[in-house]
């Protein structure tokens, strides 16, 4: 399997605390495994804006695709196994195979078992094991996902222990933030990576209607390796609150939600199927779930960051919750940890703060730190996996406690104090919501209007944002999140800060017209 030095270290998947070994899975029911195949020639570069895709999304697979040779080799090793072939798309480097439990055992080199897992009320189906492939197969793959049924990820979100302080509307938050007027999202699609709950059309109507957004916005479910718009547990807050922070801050945006099963595999075909459709055709990509880097097996991290970095290169922007447990990202080891994917460096990271208003303008904004109180804290740190990007160069980015030189988690911010929360209603109930899951459809939405007012989307913003700095943004520089204190420029608490859109959106295309006028986006194409 293709893995990095760094990730070399945790190849294999050890059990949490409180899972167990039930025993060999010995079901008779068949399985389908998604194969992820390396891309032929270099890898794409990303769509930093203000430079455009290199290929539309029908050209890409024709370049950045599957090599036919190593589909060739895959489906040889699966047909010596007796394994079917149950779908292949060359253009997003999946070869899906089916089989019996026994033939995919036999197959990948690993026993599968039954486990009792915290928190679930059935057993699941993994494998400690990293799966093992001929000499001549191996270079070939860089993933087999779906051996392995564990959750892999947590919603970011979080309900109030106690009376908020303050609460806001989405347009509320929208108008502190000065989002750029005469624009909602008319022309764009953001997708939501959902993986658990559901949403109800009755409550998002309810809703909108209620916060005099006319016509309701339009929400489309997408159904994901099984995963289906499921509402009536505790993870539709996650689900709503996604929808309800896109649709009213980019009302005009269309909004589709990729239901996937909370599993490698399910995380995977979620962010890549949004990434490649070529039917809602999202320009942003907003995701609330992550787990520690630590916590994710070398070939599933590779697998992801293969799907984020093929939406970099198509010009989507992907939006990512830091997550909700502080600097130890909810890890009990007594260092700092960070979450992925928003540790990806194709994923703008999203931090959280506390924000206080008065008279419809912003009075103090500090970083979100709760844990006093159990009302958690924003994630950030430094990746153990990925090194410091060049558009983090100039940010002072502490090294990672292991003297890694590593990218800087997060990138920006927004309100995610639940004690001074979002208004929204989850399954009939109107509540108030936080968490840095908040945040990450709050940006969305934010690039969402901006790529309406540009005209196109401003894919992979790192860059531009980094060398946009302070102008554009709210410098938070009181607080800390555990292990890293807020101060002036970039932190590993708040990232650049909070937005000032309308500001972020001139720059963005002040930016743009001094390319064009070089003529650096001559030659690109659009998606």
């Amino acid at each position: 399997m293709n893995t990095s030095p760094r990730q070399a270290a945790h190849a294999d998947r050890p059990l949490p605390a409180g899972a167990s070994y039930l025993g060999p899975h010995t079901s008779r029911t068949p399985l389908t495994v998604t194969v992820v195949l390396r891309r032929m020639g270099q890898p794409p570069t990303p769509a930093a804006w203000p430079q455009r895709p290199r290929w539309a999304r029908g050209e890409f697979g024709a370049h950045c695709g599957a090599d036919p040779a190593d589909i060739a080799r895959v489906r040889s090793h699966a047909d010596a196994y007796g394994l079917e072939e149950a779908g292949c798309e060359p253009h997003r480097r999946v070869l899906q195979l089916r089989g019996s439990v026994d033939a995919l055992q036999r197959a990948f080199g690993v026993q599968l078992g039954r486990y009792r897992w915290p928190g679930l009320p059935q057993y699941v189906v993994g494998c400690e094991q990293a799966p093992v492939l001929p000499a001549d197969v191996a270079p070939s793959v860089i993933a087999v996902l779906g051996l392995d049924g564990r959750p892999v990820a947590r919603p970011q979100f979080r309900k109030p222990l106690a009376t908020p302080n303050q609460t806001y509307t989405p347009p509320q938050i929208g108008q502190l933030y000065n989002f750029p007027a005469n624009a909602d999202g008319s022309g764009q699609c953001v997708a939501l990576i959902e993986l658990g709950g559901g949403f109800s059309q009755t409550d998002l109507t309810s809703y909108f209607t209620a916060l005099g957004i006319s016509p309701v916005p339009t929400v489309t479910a997408v159904s994901v390796a099984g995963g289906k718009n499921s509402p009536g547990g505790e993870a539709d807050g996650e689900v709503m609150l996604d929808i309800e922070m896109v649709g009213s801050l980019a009302p005009g945006a269309a909004i589709a939600v990729y239901f996937a099963p909370n599993t490698d595999q399910g995380f995977y075909e979620a962010i890549s199927q949004a990434a490649h459709d070529t039917q809602n055709k999202p320009s942003v990509i907003s995701i609330s779930w992550g787990g520690p880097e630590a916590s994710w097996s070398a070939s599933s991290l590779a697998a992801m960051q293969s799907a984020l970095e093929d939406a970099a290169a198509l010009g989507v922007s992907v939006t990512v919750a830091a997550g909700d447990n502080g600097s130890s990202d909810g890890e009990s080891d007594g260092q700092p940890h960070v979450d992925f994917p928003a540790s990806s460096p194709y994923s703008l990271a999203c931090g959280g703060t506390t924000l206080t208003a008065a008279a419809s303008t912003i009075s103090s904004e500090v970083v979100w730190n709760e844990t006093a109180s159990n009302e958690g804290a924003t994630g950030g740190g430094v990746s153990t996996d990925y090194a410091l990007p060049t558009w983090q160069q100039g940010s002072n980015v502490p090294k990672a406690p292991n003297g890694f030189v590593g990218r800087g988690v997060p990138d920006v911010a927004g309100d995610a104090d639940p004690l001074t929360g979002y208004q929204v209603r989850v399954d009939g109930q109107d509540q108030v919501i936080g968490g840095t899951s908040a945040v990450a459809p709050l940006w969305a939405a934010l690039l969402a209007r901006c790529n309406q007012s540009l005209g196109r989307s401003v894919g992979d913003v790192h860059a531009a944002l980094y060398q946009i700095g302070e102008s554009a943004f709210h410098d938070i520089t009181q607080g800390n999140n555990g292990a890293y204190d807020a101060g002036q420029g970039w932190d590993a608490c708040t990232g650049l800060g909070s937005p000032d859109g309308q500001m972020l959106l001139a720059a963005l295309a002040a930016q743009n017209t001094t390319a064009t006028g070089m003529g650096s986006s001559q030659g690109q194409r659009k998606t």
